[in-house]
């Protein structure tokens, strides 16, 4: 039952969509610009450095918010429950309910949730996934690329640091879940016509 109200928790904490917010602010429906997509690099490429980097906080802080919720309310279950609630966090974000769950594709909010796991599980997990998603990604020059490996990575690198199999199946479905979201992106970097980082949008 924990599982359920930890996903519940979380799910809601990640319907505070950062991108719709500070769109708002700025007097911008970022729905109706560039990608679509209500994520960090639509909002960097719409709205500028200031407001891609706000989105991107906004959004890393919503998963270690929710996972730190859940594992404080259920502390027999520890960080499986906080991990839990990070998990409900991706599906608020990708899904919210109030905007036809139409958000954002997840990468910054598992950027939260692979925080919240470094910090309380093993920080060596931080290491490779920020080298394989932020290394990658500057030097190919596409976002795409480095959220889509740092998504595969991470799974990888919880299950060779030996952490709970329910864990690294959680880590699985959010990475595939990347993966289902990111399926233009791929189509467009297969075809050559993907944006790169800093440019704008098609």
């Amino acid at each position: 039952m924990f599982r359920l109200i930890c996903l519940c928790i979380g799910y809601f904490v990640g319907c505070i969509e950062t991108a719709y917010v500070v769109g708002r602010i700025w007097k911008v429906d970022l729905r109706q610009h560039g990608s679509g997509n209500l994520g960090t690099t639509n909002a960097l490429r719409v709205l500028g450095k200031k407001a891609g980097a706000v989105v991107f906080f906004g959004d890393i802080m919503k998963s270690v918010v929710a996972f730190l919720i859940c594992r404080t309310i259920f502390k027999d279950e520890g960080n499986l429950a906080g991990v839990y609630g990070s998990v409900g966090a991706v599906l608020g974000h990708n899904y919210p309910f109030y905007l036809k769950f139409k958000g954002g594709k997840g990468i910054a909010v598992m950027i939260g949730m692979t925080a919240a796991m470094a910090f309380s599980i093993d920080f060596r997990l931080a290491i490779p996934n920020a080298i394989v998603g932020f290394g990658l990604a500057f030097a190919t020059g596409y976002v795409s690329v480095g959220s889509l490996l740092f998504a595969l990575t991470l799974p990888i690198s919880c299950y060779l640091l030996g952490y709970d199999h329910e864990i690294v199946l959680l880590t699985a479905c959010v990475g595939v879940m990347a993966f289902w979201r990111h399926r233009g992106n791929i189509k467009k970097l297969m075809n050559g016509t993907e944006n790169k980082f800093g440019s704008k949008k098609k």
